[in-house]
């Protein structure tokens, strides 16, 4: 029968343009593994505007962050999306504000992951992502709170390492290998300090790491996650 009955994925993005032209491939990918043919996902994808996300969260403006993603939520909901997800773990700060003026579902990035995390029955996880995914608590609590995770992250020093490489060179199209030593590095420390998996807390870390660097250490791709939980949600009954 057509047209095909399904949702359609609202989907906050330019955050960075990388990373979500990554998710409308996998998006589309996983819809048309499950469905064939020449079948793929519908589709709202709202685009912001990168320098003005790199400004807010480099310089503690997160009202005025949400504030403008709330606008952005809004324009997603008025184009017909049924539900909603946002390509960035960073500003899932101020998702509660910016889903306040929407009454769409919100698929939060952290749930598939968590659950993942669970179903493999692992507890304390290394967590990388930009500097505020690792320093300030929101992510860590979540995970703790809705998983019973314990999160550990790197040090000061690694952490604007990790930062630096997303902003400076994964958000800008460019890999390094260097950087991605750098990545492997990190983790091998924290895995020798007790972490039973890494969460890739980026949705740019797939463009530089992936499981096969590590095959006997679990990874957990919040954006290959988050896709995966999307594309189901669009085409459950």
């Amino acid at each position: 029968m057509r047209p095909l009955k399904q949702k359609k994925i609202g989907l906050l993005g330019g955050m960075s343009a990388e990373a979500t032209s990554e998710y409308y491939r996998m998006i589309n990918a996983a819809a048309n593994a499950r469905l064939g043919g020449w079948d793929i996902a519908e589709t709202v994808i709202i685009g912001v505007n990168f320098g003005n996300i790199e400004y807010w969260v480099r310089n503690d403006g997160w009202d005025a962050l949400g504030d403008y993603l709330a606008e952005k939520a809004v324009a997603a909901e008025r184009a017909g999306a049924d539900f909603l997800i946002c390509a960035s773990n960073t500003v899932h700060r101020v998702y509660e504000r910016f889903t306040d003026g929407i009454s769409i579902p919100f698929l939060h990035i952290a749930d598939p992951t968590g659950a993942a995390i669970r179903a493999a029955g692992l507890k304390r996880i290394l967590l990388l992502g930009t500097y505020p995914v690792m320093s300030a608590p929101y992510m860590r609590d979540y995970y703790a709170r809705n998983f019973g995770l314990e999160i550990m992250v790197p040090d000061e020093a690694e952490r604007r390492d990790v930062d630096r490489i997303i902003f400076d060179e994964l958000c800008k199209g460019e890999i390094s290998l260097a950087s991605k030593a750098r990545y492997l590095e990190i983790a091998d420390k924290y895995r020798a300090a007790g972490a039973e998996g890494l969460i890739m807390g980026c949705t740019e870390i797939c463009l530089l790491i992936a499981q096969a660097d590590r095959p006997d250490y679990p990874m957990f791709d919040t954006a290959g996650l988050h896709v995966d939980a999307a594309v189901a949600m669009a085409l459950e009954p």
